[in-house]
């Protein structure tokens, strides 16, 4: 799987949370660098997780809409 790079601003904003999250959640205050550390890891960790529930997410619901056209175009006996 290729590696997910975000857009400077998403990073930036995300950069930004996750120091408020571990400052203010874990007692934890850390540096712009160790909250990318941190991010870089996190995304290359579990990043494939969400994006593997992510494609069955979207692959259920294309499932039900073809249901759905399949059900509205076959026609009756």
């Amino acid at each position: 799987m290729a590696r997910i790079e975000l857009d400077k601003d998403v990073r930036e904003a995300a950069l930004r949370k996750l120091t408020l999250y571990m400052r203010d959640e874990l007692d934890r205050p850390v540096s712009g660098l160790e909250a990318g550390f941190l991010l870089d890891f996190i995304g290359k960790t579990l990043g494939p997780a969400f994006f593997n529930q992510g494609v069955r997410d979207a692959q259920a619901l294309i499932l039900q809409k073809l249901d759905d056209v399949v059900y509205e175009i076959e026609k009756p006996v």
